[in-house]
């Protein structure tokens, strides 16, 4: 007994000599700069001041006082639910046809996730040469079959809906792939008896697919909707939440107002509003998956 009890030990502390440095760096890397963003949230602390004096929830009222933060969340909310409604759809249809082919489905896997391996920033830029109002290809195809030209990121009618096909463009793959391995674990037996029963293809999705992959939609949706919450880097790029503030996002705004004025207590509670905002979306999701 006593040599277990020895043995016992020495693999404890040589699974926490293991795990050690990593959750070291999980502290420094995660759970100090929360902390930090917290506390500060809650300061006037901006980095030219080189002070920092407890100002309560100031920052908080002067955040949901401002009419740009108020239409930046408009716009993220609006944002993210259509492209998470689109994206889940769209790879849900791309899933199904995927699936029903016999032949070539490794290629076309492939190339249907293409556009998710792509870094945002690559994406962003290609699109901004693609619209590109001078010598934008998607310009010239309308001007030769006589259409009007747009300045696709500057006019206030279309920079809203271009960036949203673009983000619908490169995260839709994510959807289609983690929906696919939900359609695989179907078991064949259950079309086979929906089959037997006289039951059409839309009858077999509707009571065989849809019932056994409701919990891989709402992972979907949920994961879509965490990452669409935080976009970023196409609305910097490409018109940097103009015009009039028609896509400037939560994101966009801490980094306009906070970030780049060094106004690093504001930024923080901006921070912190998202952080909640993202949370109370993904409970609600966590509560429907786990009831349906």
């Amino acid at each position: 007994m006593k040599e277990k009890a020895m043995i016992g030990k020495g693999n404890g502390r040589f699974i926490f000599g293991m795990t050690a440095p990593t959750m070291l760096i999980l502290l420094i890397m995660t759970v100090y700069p929360v902390i930090f963003t917290i506390v500060y949230s809650f300061t006037d602390y901006n980095y030219l001041k080189g002070i920092h004096p407890f100002i309560a929830l100031e920052n908080y009222v002067k955040l949901f006082e401002n009419v740009y933060f108020r239409q930046a969340v408009f716009n993220t909310v609006l944002f993210t639910v259509l492209a998470v409604v689109s994206e889940v759809f769209l790879g849900l249809l791309l899933a199904l046809y995927v699936r029903s082919l016999k032949k070539r489905q490794k290629l076309l896997r492939v190339l249907i996730l293409l556009p998710y391996l792509l870094p945002a920033v690559t994406v962003a830029l290609i699109w901004r040469m693609m619209l590109s109002p001078n010598y934008g290809i998607a310009n010239q195809l309308l001007q030769t079959i006589g259409l009007p030209v747009f300045n696709w990121f500057r006019d206030p009618n279309t920079a809203f809906g271009t960036i949203l096909v673009i983000d619908i463009w490169q995260n839709t793959p994510f959807a289609f792939l983690l929906l696919y391995a939900c359609l695989q674990g179907v078991p064949d037996s259950q079309y086979e008896a929906a089959a037997i029963d006289g039951a059409g293809y839309f009858q077999s999705f509707w009571h065989v697919t849809l019932p056994n992959i409701t919990g891989g939609l709402a992972l979907c949706a949920m994961l879509r909707t965490i990452d669409t919450f935080r976009l970023f880097e196409k609305v910097n790029i490409l018109t940097g939440g103009g015009p009039a503030n028609t896509t400037s996002t939560i994101t966009q705004y801490m980094y306009t107002y906070g970030i780049k004025t060094l106004d690093f207590g504001f930024a923080s509670a901006c921070a912190i509003v998202m952080t909640v905002f993202v949370l109370i979306l993904s409970a609600v999701y966590i509560k429907r998956a786990v009831q349906s």
